[in-house]
């Protein structure tokens, strides 16, 4: 970990410190910087969960990624810092699918004055600052989140109504690395992930989510959203660059892709 690399890239000023405001701030910071997104998975480029590999995408060659790649650099910037952080494995949507999906998700806990707070900037549309590890509503920014405490060892966050993941579980145990491993292979190589079918990005903005979802660009606020539709891959491109912060003039290859993936889901009525 290149701290002041780091700092650089999510454009963090001032003194870090294992506090509130520190923790607030970096968190903040990196969601608006470094946009979530699929791409390598799209392009068929190999990856795992190392957070040096994280650390060279996302901070070196200034690209995103997703919740390993994301919440791995975070937390290590973190560790860095000098906070008390666990890993833990999520379960995207366990209460639809069971307990199979554990692992699909990478999300830390801080452990701070005697306190645990949860922090993700690897869920696309999720919490925009660490929120205090308390069972009941937590408001950002008038986005609604909660937390349910579903038994003694497991708990949920419920993501805001705009949001596109509507809910992941954790229990606080570390994460097995082995776990996330074997997920994150499946997440990027099976034909039944939505990361091999669909491309996506996320960055939070002072105006809101900006979202890709294929050749949906969709703006959300608070209780409010709304689309429009990419037309070429040209407009892919320069919306990339544009919104995301990405330059990745390679994504046109994938646009017939889009297309098609779009239309499918256009005839079965799901957009």
């Amino acid at each position: 970990m290149d701290l002041a690399a780091y700092f650089r890239r999510i454009g963090f000023e001032g003194t870090a410190r294992p506090d509130l405001a520190t923790l607030k701030a970096v968190h903040r910071a990196h969601l608006a910087a470094i946009p979530y997104e699929n791409f390598d998975v799209r392009f068929l480029r190999p990856g795992g969960i190392e957070p040096e590999a994280a650390f060279d995408k996302l901070v070196t060659r200034r690209r995103g990624g997703w919740c390993y790649e994301m919440n791995g650099v975070l937390g290590a910037a973190l560790d860095e810092i000098g906070f008390s952080v666990t890993r833990l494995a999520g379960a995207v949507m366990r209460g639809e699918r069971g307990d199979e999906v554990i692992g699909n998700h990478l999300v830390l806990k801080v452990e701070l004055d005697g306190a645990s707070w949860l922090a993700d900037v690897g869920l696309g549309d999720g919490i925009l600052e660490p929120i205090p590890l308390v069972e009941g509503p937590h408001r950002v920014e008038g986005y609604e989140f909660r937390l349910e405490r579903l038994d003694p060892a497991w708990w949920r966050l419920h993501n805001h109504d705009m949001g596109g993941a509507r809910h992941f579980d954790f229990t606080l145990e570390p994460a097995e690395p082995q776990r996330l491993a074997s997920m994150c292979q499946w997440l990027r190589t099976s034909p039944a992930s939505i990361f091999t079918q669909a491309t996506l990005a996320y960055r939070y903005t002072p105006q809101g989510w900006v979202v890709l979802l294929g050749r949906v660009l969709r703006r959300i606020q608070p209780g409010t959203r709304s689309d429009s539709l990419l037309d070429s891959a040209e407009a892919l491109v320069a919306t990339l660059d544009r919104e995301f912060g990405l330059d990745l003039p390679e994504a046109a290859q994938l646009w017939p892709a889009i297309c098609a993936k779009h239309d499918e889901l256009a005839a079965t009525g799901l957009i």
